[in-house]
């Protein structure tokens, strides 16, 4: 076992997953706590369904994948009958939060709560075979299909018809999530559905001439020059890249796996910070301001995914770029972010590298980008069996 494979690995097992499974659980009202401070105490009880949903697969997972370790089947199930119990609307839509006790407290506008919260049912009927679980995540998978192209619904803030344009991020969300579930999905419907968002990611969000993956485009892929329009996020097409790869070795492709393993190198030497280090959030594709205040921050999730992918680079493709970066954001990550004396990772940095918020959990981290992270890169080294 390699030198990377042993700290991931000891990492996820010995620090992450033990602060989850002592400090989230809601004995008494079920479902779990996220707004954790950086010692695990509880400073907010509110509860969101993305990251309720996010938690179930982690825990599905690690159970179904790793070891079948029932003290983690019976923290998924925990989370689950909280969520199947309170978590959606009469239409089946997953409310974005609710109050500790159940009651619904802001509408379902978002629907990365429901791709969360099929994601989560998916794994944990792989891991019970509870027909219920199937059943739950077919139908708000069928669901979102059906809201794809007007994600928010009745909740969309736009005026219809005026400047137009799709986003990124469900199309990313979808590569990902529809092999999670393909063990529940109807064969043709999974491969059509691969099939156009491969084509969506890397062909029409994906520009080659700027070399760039933009957040927003207009309905027919051209570019939109507004602030949403130039907008980049890094992390988010560098997760989508390591995603790209995983479609890649699914299909038997290797040129997607080349283009992915390209798109990921150039939008992380676009997105790095050469004065303080790290990635940034948010970035302009002309240079300009951006509406995102935050824009200069260092998050997380953004480094933890860039891990993914460039250890996938690294291994699928043997290039040197990639090992390299790797290596570089590796350091960056594990310098600043780690917690080594009270367990998991902080979240938010500001530029200069410095901790923002101590603390480990919130309305949008939870238990899943630090671990998925950290058993991903572990899996990839260790079936590699490289020795660095």
């Amino acid at each position: 076992m390699n030198h990377y494979s042993t700290i991931y690995k000891d990492e996820l097992f010995n620090h992450i997953l033990p602060f989850w499974t002592e400090h989230s659980l809601d004995r008494e009202y079920g479902g779990y706590f996220t707004c954790l401070d950086r010692r695990g105490g509880v400073f907010d009880t509110d509860k969101f369904m993305w990251l309720q949903g996010r938690q179930v697969w982690l825990f599905s997972s690690i159970y179904n994948k790793i070891e079948t370790r029932s003290s983690w089947l019976d923290i998924a199930v925990h989370g689950a009958s909280f969520m199947e119990k309170h978590g959606r609307d009469e239409e089946g839509n997953w409310y974005f939060s609710l109050d500790r006790q159940g009651k619904a407290l802001v509408q379902p506008y978002n629907i990365f709560s429901d791709c969360f919260a099929a994601m989560g049912f998916g794994a944990l009927y792989t891991a019970t075979q509870e027909q219920r679980y199937a059943e739950i995540a077919q139908d708000t998978f069928h669901n979102i299909l059906k809201r794809r192209t007007h994600t928010k619904g009745i909740y969309d803030k736009a005026v219809p018809g005026v400047r137009p344009s799709k986003n990124f991020a469900l199309p990313m969300i979808l590569s990902n999530l529809s092999i999670e579930l393909e063990h529940l999905l109807e064969p043709n419907l999974v491969q059509e559905l691969i099939e156009d968002i491969v084509f969506e990611v890397m062909d029409v969000f994906y520009k080659e001439e700027q070399g760039l993956v933009f957040e927003n485009v207009s309905p027919n892929g051209s570019l939109l020059d507004s602030f949403e329009g130039r907008l980049l996020n890094p992390g988010h097409a560098i997760e989508a890249m390591w995603f790209m790869m995983d479609l890649g070795e699914r299909l038997q492709r290797p040129a997607l796996i080349e283009k992915a393993m390209r798109i990921g190198l150039r939008m992380l030497e676009h997105g790095w910070d050469e004065k303080y280090g790290g990635i940034f959030y948010f970035m302009d594709a002309q240079g300009k301001p951006t509406q995102q205040l935050e824009w200069d921050q260092k998050l997380w999730w953004v480094h933890c995914e860039t891990l993914v992918c460039m250890a996938k680079a690294w291994v699928l493709t043997g290039n040197e770029e990639a090992k390299r970066w790797f290596e570089r954001v590796h350091e960056y990550t594990w310098t600043h972010f780690r917690d080594p004396e009270h367990g998991e990772w902080f979240g938010y940095l500001n530029r200069r590298g410095e901790v923002l918020l101590d603390l480990k959990g919130g309305k949008w981290k939870g238990c899943f980008h630090v671990p998925r992270a950290l058993w991903k890169v572990y899996e990839v080294f260790e079936k590699a069996k490289i020795i660095v």
